[in-house]
């Protein structure tokens, strides 16, 4: 977990959630997912917050319990969500009820189009909670995601 913030700052910090396999973005198929790693989407998703006095919370795992506690840690620590949910977009109704319950901005992403792949990629429990959805524009949808989140908090 890489946090950028540097102090509490509730309201202020922005979590950025990413699923499975994100921790081999910019190794695994490059061809589809492009050549960027986490870290550096990370580094510049940070100084773009910053530009906006906000901060950027980063967890990825592997693991759907991780991705579900950082949620409920965000309903008192953070402003919004942003959520690549990788694979566990189609299956993880866990994730869906947390988001919920967050009751926080929350932005699904993903990198590729979803709507262009395999059909079971078509359905996302997400997008029924989520505030807004970005598909398709590669690692730069976490700069979008980012310039829309300040857009919501701080205008």
């Amino acid at each position: 977990m890489f946090d950028a913030t540097t102090e509490n700052a509730p309201g202020r910090t922005i979590l950025f959630l990413n699923g499975p396999n994100l921790n081999l973005l910019g190794v695994r198929e490059p061809d589809k997912y492009g050549s960027t790693t986490l870290r550096e989407v990370e580094e510049t998703v940070a100084k773009t917050l910053s530009a906006h006095g906000l901060t950027a919370r980063f967890v990825q795992s592997n693991h759907e319990g991780v991705l579900v506690d950082a949620i409920h840690a965000a309903r008192t620590e953070c402003g919004a969500i942003v959520i690549n949910p990788a694979a566990f977009t189609h299956t993880s109704v866990a994730l869906r009820d947390a988001i919920a319950a967050a009751a926080l901005p929350t932005i699904e992403l993903h990198i590729t189009n979803v709507h262009k792949r395999e059909e079971f990629r078509h359905h996302s429990y997400i997008s029924a909670v989520a505030d807004a959805v970005i598909v398709g524009a590669g690692t730069h949808g976490y700069i979008l995601a980012a310039l829309h989140v300040a857009h919501l908090l701080v205008g």
